[in-house]
Order: C-alpha cells, then sequence, then structure tokens
C-alpha cells in the first residue's frame, strides 16, 4: 500500500483510482515514435514479430459418420482424400500460406515448402 500511494505521488499523469491520463500518455508514445528517427518503424515491426501463431501442416481430410468414428480402434486405418505424392497445405492461423512435402530431419517430421501461395491468391481465397 505504502508502495502505491508514493507511485501515486511520483506520478502526475496517474488519477486517483491509479488510471493513468491517457491523452497525456498518448501523446508521449505519439512524440517517441514520430521522433524523426529513421529506425521508427522497425521500433514498431518489434512489436508484432513476438505475437505467436499457429502453423498447421495438413496431411489430409477424411469425412466419416458418427458411427464409423465409434468403431474406431488401435490398429485401425483411416483413408485421406489426399494422394501419395500431391503436396500437404501449410496453413498459418487456418490461411492457406504454402504447400511442401514431408521430409524427416533428425528422426522428426518436417515440410519442405515447394510453393508459396502469393498474396493475390490469399485475397482470391477470402472470397
Amino acid at each position: 500500500m505504502a508502495e502505491e500511494s508514493a507511485k501515486e505521488e511520483s506520478n502526475p499523469t496517474q488519477d486517483q483510482d491509479g488510471s493513468e491520463d491517457v491523452a497525456q500518455a498518448e501523446g508521449v508514445e505519439e512524440d517517441e515514435d514520430l521522433g524523426g528517427e529513421e529506425g521508427g518503424g522497425s521500433r514498431s515491426m518489434d512489436l508484432i514479430l513476438d505475437i505467436p501463431l499457429t502453423v498447421t501442416v495438413e496431411l489430409g481430410r477424411s469425412k466419416m459418420l458418427i458411427n464409423d468414428l465409434l468403431q474406431l480402434g488401435q490398429g485401425s486405418v483411416v483413408e485421406l482424400t489426399k494422394l501419395v505424392g500431391e503436396p500437404l497445405e501449410v496453413l498459418v492461423n487456418q490461411k492457406l500460406v504454402a504447400r511442401g512435402e514431408v521430409v524427416v530431419v533428425n528422426e522428426k517430421f518436417g515440410v519442405r515448402l515447394t510453393d508459396i501461395v502469393s498474396p493475390m491468391e490469399r485475397v482470391q481465397s477470402l472470397g
């Protein structure tokens, strides 16, 4: 409690409820970003570089009835729609960004990218 009251006294931009005065805080940020530094754009880019993304490699799909699903057991084989040799799809946050082929690296599966989806193709897939 003593630390909180000391912080409030030393920081004139905080209201009594502990929230910052938004106008003053935003003004400071704008001054820093628009300071005329050539690296200002890279600072903004640094903010998004640590955002986690979900990367999925899709081997294939299958449709089945609930009854068939309930019959699955150890050793069952699920037939997929993709053919042998057909490229896998690489999805980032459920959006197709590339295609590739399966490789083995140090006893782990990997994907060698063979085709990157163009920005125009990505826009067309949205519609």
